[in-house]
């Protein structure tokens, strides 16, 4: 009970464990900011009980808001993808959950695989900051990635050749409208993990760490995702 307590301290110094949720990612959190749900408010509402602290969220529109709230002291606990560029100033979990990265295109388009889509012709929309974003920026060698709010936006405002995305809500555009198409495959894993900023204390990071494989294990993840009504793949065990 001391151990926890002095987790709950070092997690939760204002006394209240403050959440930073993305909910411009439907397979991790829906609602308002008033009333969000999905699999990031339920892991944020469990590690709270743990620790017997209350839980307060930041809700954000985007991942990369969500990173700055946790490494500005915004935010205590983040769900984040795990990502290089992010290893730095962020103190993962194992993952909890692996989403996939996927492109849509014009029917038209020539490209029938991702692999297709590393071209010097071709213009990538992407989410700025996004797990996508970054993985795309350190791996594409020829392709143009143009950032913008929505990666799907920015397709359909300027013609672009591609938009990538996650496969749920990228599918769901295409099959809302006629004309676009999900190319086959996937051009990443993104591996969803929580996350709080690496100057807490080794038992904090060790806590967390331990309670997302525990929540693995019993099923809370998958029945978190299944009230979501979410398809994600729960992540392995570490």
């Amino acid at each position: 009970m001391g151990e926890l307590s002095a987790v709950a301290r070092d997690l939760a110094p204002t006394g209240t464990l403050r959440a930073a949720v993305n909910l411009g990612n439907p397979v991790l959190a829906h609602g308002t900011p008033a009333e969000p749900g999905g699999i990031t408010v339920d892991l944020a509402r469990e590690v709270a009980e743990r620790l017997g602290v209350p839980v307060g969220f930041r809700c954000f529109d985007a991942a990369r808001k969500s990173f700055e709230a946790l490494t500005s002291g915004a935010a205590d606990l983040g769900f984040l993808a795990i990502e290089p560029a992010r290893a730095a100033e962020v103190a993962f979990t194992a993952p909890y959950v692996l989403i996939e990265g996927v492109y849509l295109v014009a029917d038209g388009s020539p490209l029938a695989t991702p692999a297709d889509v590393d071209r010097p012709d071709v213009r990538i929309g992407v989410k700025e900051g996004s797990a996508y974003d970054l993985y795309l920026t350190r791996t594409l060698r020829h392709a143009a990635i143009v950032r913008g709010e929505d990666g799907v936006t920015a397709f359909e405002a300027e013609g672009l050749e591609a938009a990538a995305g996650i496969r749920q809500p990228v599918t769901a555009y295409a099959a809302a409208h006629p004309g676009t198409r999900v190319l086959p495959g996937r051009f990443m894993e993104i591996r969803q993990a929580v996350c709080t900023t690496p100057d807490r204390r080794p038992e904090t990071v060790a806590f967390l760490h331990e309670l997302v494989e525990e929540l693995k294990a019993s099923g809370f993840v998958a029945d978190a995702l299944h009230r979501a009504n979410q398809d994600a793949t729960v992540a392995p065990p570490a």
